[in-house]
């Protein structure tokens, strides 16, 4: 079965990746607004760990909603659910047999709903699966860690091909710069370099 998994380069699709790759014939997917060219920070990472890659492109007015609803909210939650929903919607309208996403069971946001999963499920005729949704974040970071060549860092500097850049990226333009740090709290990210031991 063909399985397309949204893919950042970061620590919990990457082990997303390696826990659906026995069941699955996988294709790491990068979900862009085309705003930057971070995606190509996903491919590499999809490549080192030996996996096929491909982009999708997102609805840039989806991107401009959610950058307003973060300003004016005050916090990004609200704004990075709309993206993940709206990535989910376009993987899941493609010719994939089953989509999932690295989204763990102590993720605030983004995360999918038993409701939203069926609804995805039943209207586009697809299996949603999130692998890493019995996980805590403490069992992530040590399979994580036993896996993967990562780098940790706070969310400006490392690179990875999520929701967060691109979207940083526009509030600052559609609102002002200072505004992406009124926005978003201070927080580590990861980038995964290839497999341990490889």
């Amino acid at each position: 079965m063909e399985l397309a998994l949204l893919y950042s380069g970061g620590k919990d699709s990457s082990l997303a990746a390696l826990l659906l790759d026995e069941f699955y014939d996988l294709t790491l997917v990068t979900a862009t607004f085309g705003i930057t060219d971070d995606w190509q920070h996903a491919a590499r990472a999809a490549d080192a760990l030996g996996y096929p890659f491909e982009t999708v492109d997102l609805d840039r007015s989806v991107a401009e909603a959610a950058v307003d609803r973060m300003a004016a909210d005050g916090y990004p939650r609200n704004g990075i659910q709309q993206a993940h929903d709206h990535a989910l919607e376009t993987v899941a309208g493609g010719e994939f047999d089953a989509i999932a996403d690295g989204t763990r069971r102590d993720d605030r946001v983004p995360n999918v709903s038993r409701a939203s999963a069926q609804s995805i499920e039943d209207r586009h005729g697809v299996d949603y699966i999130a692998p890493l949704s019995g996980f805590g974040r403490h069992a992530v970071d040590r399979l994580v860690e036993s896996a993967f060549e990562i780098e940790v860092g706070p969310s400006e500097s490392v690179r990875k091909a999520d929701y967060e850049d691109e979207l940083r990226v526009l509030l600052a333009d559609r609102h002002e710069p200072s505004a992406v740090e009124a926005v978003f709290p201070d927080h580590e990210q990861t980038y995964v370099h290839g497999r341990r031991g490889e």
